[in-house]
């Protein structure tokens, strides 16, 4: 099945949207739905539409709880009649128990007013000033009912079982239900991929219920619950899926950096040392300098096999040797030997705007055009010249309409599972033809969200510029090092480009403002420019005195 945008100007857009969701993961997931997932599904269909529509709008707010007195919709009329076959089934309820904060956040200003002259509060009082009264009179909470007001609140039952409905559509909990109305409307367009009915997120019922539990986890920690206690609940992995392995495995890290602050450090060793997420192996390094086990420190960081899985953590693993061996008294290792960055000094009149666009403003020329890129240029020349390799309909990538990058892209084999095609679009590069490509490909795929293309920069007047300046070699060696590392490498470019369109030449800029250091990334990036000839400096800025 195919997913056909609803109008906005259709009242009942959203129980539209609602059903197309629905009718997509009773098609992709039948054999894994829960009978509970399978009964609302069922029986959502055959409510009344007024019903259907009432229940949609009130998942798709911010509940879960809601005065029926507050509740207008045209489009369905009589409220409490929708209303009364969704309490007859428990999806409503009309009479659960309400904590004092959320009779607070209920109750009108007036309301508590009323409620609290019996016991003295003067009639002008603010609201803030009753809550303390509301929840010493209703430590427990209490009722709706109780308080004798005129209105029901209407409290929604299915937040759990709408969220799973939520993840198996998007295959995560981070998109919502606002995906489909910000496409009705036009406001983004996702990539058109192919997507059978045989593609999706999950592939069991234990890899959505690890997902829930990580994510779960995940939101407890940061929330500020106690290390030790999402310790303590933490479950290991009941499915084989890769991806959910490296989820896992990223959760145990962070809650291992957090036992290090709460000052359980044993337990936050033992992660460590049963984690391969990036980064796990320094930490070590890092809590046996703190204890000035400098012998053990040093041998960790020789341990055999024990590589740095990506050049940041081998670059911070290089600086605690240099330590290392000063704390020892060995020969301090010596670092390799790098092409030197160029740098320059400038010292510009204090302006309200940040210290690029300071520097690009005072370089800018007609004839030498300044542009404050970033990242985004690169990532878009490389995006729009591979497009065909990133965006291909390859098992476990896309499994929804909503997707502005494929679902794998940050998973180790992402680049080697489409080795062939990324071999194609950079061959580009050595018979020109990469030109033509980038330009078609900018025209065809303009507006369309994805991580690699920020529209804003991506303009054809700099592009044509950028594609007329920027050898073919300088990019094949840029879009080599990104494929190494997508999601470290993708970032730390210069923050400026100046072209000189006369000589078909140009030169990044990495602006630093007073007191403004390199960050890793950034010379890391530095370096392999300096190393790989392309033209690259440091500005260091100074302001003028007053």
């Amino acid at each position: 099945m195919h997913m056909k945008p609803s109008s906005v100007a259709n009242p009942l857009y959203y129980l539209h949207n609602f059903h197309q969701l629905l009718d997509w993961v009773a098609d992709r997931y039948a054999d894994l739905l829960s009978h509970e997932e399978q009964h609302f599904i069922t029986t959502f269909a055959r409510l009344e539409e007024p019903s259907q529509a009432l229940l949609v709008r009130l998942i798709m707010r911010k509940g879960p709880h809601f005065r029926a007195d507050k509740l207008a919709y045209t489009e369905i009329g009589d409220i409490k009649g929708a209303a009364a076959p969704l309490i007859a089934m428990n999806w409503l309820q009309n009479d659960a128990q309400l904590d004092s904060n959320t009779l607070f956040s209920l109750l009108s200003r007036n309301e508590l007013i009323n409620l609290a002259h019996s016991a003295g509060h003067p009639p002008h009082a603010r609201k803030a000033e009753l809550q303390p009264w509301l929840q010493r009179q209703f430590p427990d909470g209490c009722g709706w009912a109780a308080l004798g007001l005129e209105t029901e609140v209407y409290s929604l039952a299915l937040g759990a079982l709408c969220d799973r409905l939520r993840l198996l559509f998007f295959g995560n909990l981070s998109q919502t239900w606002a995906e489909f109305v910000l496409v009705d409307q036009g406001i983004f367009r996702y990539p058109n991929i192919p997507i059978d009915r045989h593609s999706r997120g999950f592939h069991s019922r234990a890899a959505i219920d690890d997902y829930l539990a990580i994510h779960h986890s995940s939101d407890a920690l940061e929330a500020g619950i106690s290390a030790l206690d999402v310790l303590a609940q933490l479950q290991p992995l009941h499915s084989d899926s890769t991806w959910l392995a490296q989820r896992h495995a990223r959760l145990r890290f962070r809650l291992a950096r957090q036992l290090e602050r709460e000052g359980a450090r044993q337990e936050a060793w033992d992660i460590y040392t049963t984690c391969n997420y990036p980064g796990s192996r320094l930490r070590r390094i890092r809590m046996l300098e703190q204890q000035a086990d400098w012998s053990a420190a040093w041998a960790l960081c020789q341990q055999p096999g024990s590589t740095a899985t990506d050049d940041a953590e081998q670059q911070l693993i290089a600086r605690a040797q240099v330590r290392l061996a000063g704390k020892l008294g060995l020969a301090r290792p010596q670092p390799e030997i790098t092409a030197e960055t160029r740098t320059s000094s400038l010292t510009l009149p204090v302006v309200d705007t940040c210290v690029e666009l300071a520097v690009s403003t005072h370089l800018h020329s007609p004839l030498s055009p300044v542009h404050f890129v970033e990242n985004s240029l690169f990532n878009g020349l490389f995006g729009l010249l591979c497009w065909e390799a990133l965006y291909a309909p390859m098992p476990g990538a896309f499994f929804h309409p909503f997707q502005s990058a494929p679902a794998d892209l940050y998973q180790p084999d992402f680049v080697t599972r489409r080795q062939h095609l990324f071999e194609q679009c950079m061959a580009r590069l050595n018979d020109g033809s990469y030109l033509t490509c980038i330009r078609q490909n900018r025209q065809q795929l303009q507006g369309l969200q994805s991580p690699f293309l920020d529209w804003r920069i991506l303009r054809a007047d700099l592009l044509e510029s950028a594609l007329h300046c920027l050898p073919a070699g300088h990019l094949q060696a840029i879009f080599q090092r990104m494929l190494a590392d997508l999601r470290n490498n993708r970032s730390g470019f210069p923050d400026l480009i100046q072209l000189f369109p006369d000589k078909a030449r140009y030169r990044l800029i990495e602006v630093k403002g007073p007191g403004d250091r390199l960050q890793d990334n950034q010379r890391r990036w530095l370096t392999f420019a300096a190393e790989h000839k392309i033209p690259v400096e440091v500005c260091h800025v100074c302001w003028e005195s007053a």
